[in-house]
């Protein structure tokens, strides 16, 4: 029999409706989606279009599909995306820009997944008959593998100005897009403004069970539609889990401070333990990324050990782990969780 699992820190899609969510959806009015018919649905739309300052959105089933319909929106095959080399659509979206869209992705070298507009404006290709031709420039947000590092609003900027100039399309992967706008003091609207299309997910630090918005011009989401319906077309009575986006952007933002309180608790815990490697000060959001190269054991073998106390968490690098805390863990289950490491280590 598997242990039972207490404190998962594996990711924040790990979460799960809280009661009041639940009975929202259970309430919630629904329609025909495909034909704009669930009001619960448009509910959703406007009022993501409206906080990232967007004409208009369209609630679809994951985050990974508002990257891939994206990309295939902004690039023709052959076109090249630009993107830090721990990014999301590189790493962990199954070559979806080449399949889809028949692009080819390059990962920048970034600082804990944020890279700069010299980078890009080095990246761009001269047009030629030869080469790629450079078409769109993505930036996620929060850095997951970064370690959820945020975007400085002024760093994005910079970076959309260089791709202006160059005449690129630009994209935020905004999975973690409210976690940087608590942590920072900065709106969505402000952190969206400068990018051709958006999106943000409900289904991570938010609490709903599942679902991602897409935004961007009225042109463009128009098309969005068409993709979404060629990869599985619409889901008719989606309100009932569009219900807990609204439910999510309503109740669960500000509260994410408190994530993000945790995370940091956990670092400063971790960071005592000897043969950990990892800078608490780095910890900027609800992701913690620890080095275990110094322990001597690999990362399966820890996160078996852990498992056996009823924490888990994730590997992410060859001698990296990563824990992330959501809505469903408490300060004392963090602290817990340090403890948990610590004797797993001291024996």
């Amino acid at each position: 029999m598997a242990p039972k699992i207490r404190i998962d820190l594996f990711s924040d899609t790990m979460t799960k409706p809280t009661a009041g969510m639940r009975r929202f959806m259970c309430e919630a009015e629904v329609g025909d989606e495909q034909k704009g018919e669930d009001p619960t649905v448009n509910l959703l739309q406007e009022m993501t279009a409206e906080l990232l300052g967007k004409e208009a959105a369209l609630f679809l089933p994951s985050g990974t599909m508002c990257n891939q319909i994206a990309i295939k929106l902004h690039c023709r095959p052959g076109d090249e995306v630009l993107l830090d080399r721990t990014a999301h659509p590189l790493n962990s979206e199954a070559g979806g820009p080449a399949v889809l869209a028949g692009a080819i992705v390059s990962g920048l070298p970034g600082e804990r997944g944020v890279f700069t507009a010299e980078q890009v404006k080095a990246a761009v290709r001269p047009i030629t008959r030869y080469q790629p031709k450079t078409r769109l420039v993505s930036v996620e947000q929060t850095a997951n593998m970064g370690g959820g590092t945020i975007w400085p609003l002024r760093t994005i900027q910079e970076v959309c100005a260089v791709a202006r100039q160059h005449h690129l399309f630009t994209h935020m992967d905004g999975a973690r897009l409210f976690n940087a706008v608590i942590a920072a003091g900065i709106s969505a609207k402000q952190y969206a403004a400068d990018f051709d299309s958006a999106w943000v997910d409900l289904s991570k630090g938010l609490g709903a069970p599942v679902g991602a918005v897409l935004t961007g011009s009225k042109d463009f989401i128009l098309e969005a539609w068409q993709w979404k319906q060629r990869l599985g077309g619409a889901m008719r009575q989606a309100g009932i889990i569009a219900a807990a986006g609204v439910y999510a952007l309503k109740h669960h933002v500000e509260r994410l401070a408190e994530d993000h309180a945790h995370a940091k608790l956990l670092a400063e815990g971790l960071a005592e333990i000897p043969g950990l490697k990892l800078n608490p000060k780095d910890v900027e959001t609800n992701i913690v990324i620890f080095d275990i190269a110094q322990t001597g054991l690999t990362p399966q073998a820890l996160l078996e050990r852990f498992l056996e106390h009823g924490l888990r968490m994730s590997p992410v690098f060859p001698t990296r782990l990563r824990a992330v805390t959501h809505l469903d863990v408490s300060r004392a289950q963090v602290e817990e969780a340090a403890q948990i490491v610590r004797r797993v280590l001291q024996g």
